[in-house]
């Protein structure tokens, strides 16, 4: 392992870090609102410790191996988000304990959404947009810009592509060069942010808000610069552009490319696992606008404004809100918080397992109940017109099954430091699928949950955002050995 060369790209990728806090910076100075002070220090700190780790060890040199990648990403999520938290913790007026500060940070980053802040809307503008960018470069990856813009990391870059893109099929590139393939990466997500800041402004907001909401909802964050989130500005044309771009981000990043390369909108519907989320959204909405209908919660209007837009952002784990689905009847409740599992497409921002592994399940499924009827035949597992290998398949599996074990071991954790059941169930599982919203006592915030719970969910938020076995496989004697 080369440790001296990983140390050269974490410093690397902190100091490329610390130029993130100068827009705050200058947000802060154009609305006078003080809190430049704080994203000063923040800043200054986070670059020094760039450089002490940058500068010993600015001439070593290696090609990267798969264990230097698994570690590179693990630290410098873990780094970034420590660093992430000093400004919270700087500002006067608003300063938040260490704990705190850390949750927001992760929250952000990770793209998460849960918030320990209340009264969002009174803090200082810097802080505000803060909370949004962290969340706009927590959702392709911080560790991917730094792939496409440094090319120091030279081709040992592959590795951290690897362990940064979402789902099982990380092997493919859009690309030859991994350089270009993270840079097509960030040139589709800006356009698509850019896209959805003018959209966002033409339907009623204000630059800063736009700006705000636009990060957040392309990384399917869920971050506002309001308490009531999206339900504050109470317009349906915002709420169905929210849809819109929501549902887009869902998808894989990779598909984008494809569809604009080809310049054919077709390649969505062709695309199995965007088939499948598309379907999944519209049967899930039936559902829920339906039952809503059927109870009268609602308006007739609002059944169908309300219904589908929680759906959407629930399902995708973006998180957003335009009213509380905590409080629906039945099983409602329940059942969204489920399809939070799901999440996005492979290669996309969302969370949650991933619809193509979900896929991968599902198919398995029948062909074991096949093999029961036909115990000699060879049944391959396909998606689309493509078999996948037995050794995808199995990882799947795999996953699936620690994805379970360490989510009811986390609830366990979290129970254990007095939370009720269904605080830490959906806590538990908002946190691992980087969803946001939570249930009972964690259903407007996450700032009443006991100290060790914060951690455990910040431990969750980490895991989600890594895919789990990116960071567990540090854990193992075996990575460690020569």
């Amino acid at each position: 392992m080369s440790l001296r060369v990983i140390l050269r790209i974490l410093g690397l990728l902190l100091m490329l870090f610390s130029l993130t806090l100068v827009p705050p910076i200058l947000i802060s100075l154009w609305f006078r609102d003080g809190a430049w002070e704080g994203f000063t220090i923040a800043l200054a700190i986070t670059i020094a410790t760039g450089a002490v780790l940058y500068w010993p060890n600015r001439l070593a040199r290696k090609e990267l191996r798969n264990r230097d990648g698994f570690l590179i990403a693990a630290l410098f999520w873990t780094v970034l988000g420590s660093f992430g938290a000093l400004p919270l913790m700087l500002e006067d007026t608003y300063a938040l304990s260490l704990t705190d500060a850390v949750f927001e940070s992760f929250s952000g980053l990770t793209t998460t959404g849960a918030t320990v802040i209340t009264g969002i809307e009174f803090l200082p503008e810097a802080i505000r947009y803060y909370r949004q960018q962290l969340q706009w470069l927590g959702g392709m990856g911080i560790v991917v810009l730094a792939v496409a813009i440094l090319p120091t990391l030279g081709v040992g870059g592959m590795q951290l592509y690897r362990t940064e893109i979402p789902g099982p099929l990380k092997d493919s590139k859009l690309t030859p060069r991994i350089t270009e393939t993270a840079k097509a990466l960030w040139y589709i997500y800006a356009s698509i942010t850019l896209l959805c800041i003018v959209a966002y402004w033409l339907a009623g907001m204000d630059w800063f808000d736009a700006v705000g909401h636009a990060f957040s909802t392309v990384a399917i964050g869920g971050f506002s610069t309001y308490d009531a989130s999206i339900g504050h500005f109470d317009s349906a044309v915002i709420e169905l552009i929210c849809i819109g771009f929501m549902i887009v981000s869902a998808m894989s990043f990779s598909l984008h490319f494809v569809a604009w390369r080809e310049k054919r909108l077709t390649q969505y519907l062709k695309d199995p696992e965007a088939r499948f989320l598309l379907l999944f959204l519209i049967g899930l909405s039936l559902v829920t606008v339906t039952s809503l209908w059927l109870t009268s919660t609602y308006t007739d209007a609002e059944v169908l404004r309300h219904g589908l837009f929680e759906v959407v952002s629930i399902a995708t784990t973006s998180g957003f809100g335009v009213a509380d689905f905590s409080g629906w009847p039945g099983a409602l409740p329940f059942l969204l918080f489920v399809t939070a599992f799901v999440g996005g497409c492979s290669g996309s921002t969302g969370g949650g397992i991933k619809v193509i592994r979900i896929i991968l399940i599902l198919k398995q499924g029948m062909r074991e109940i096949l093999r029961l009827i036909h115990p000699n035949a060879v049944i391959a597992v396909k998606i689309g017109k493509v078999s996948v290998p037995d050794g995808v398949a199995q990882a799947v599996w795999g996953f699936f099954s620690v994805y379970v074990m360490l989510f009811l071991l986390m609830l366990v954790g979290v129970m254990a430091t007095g939370v009720d059941q269904v605080t830490a169930w959906s806590t538990v599982a908002s946190s691992l699928n980087n969803l946001g919203p939570a249930l009972g006592e964690a259903t407007s915030h996450y700032g009443d949950i006991p100290t060790l719970a914060k951690w455990i969910l910040v431990l969750a938020m980490l895991l989600g955002r890594l895919e789990i076995f990116t960071l567990l496989v540090l854990f193992t004697p075996a990575f460690w050995r020569r």
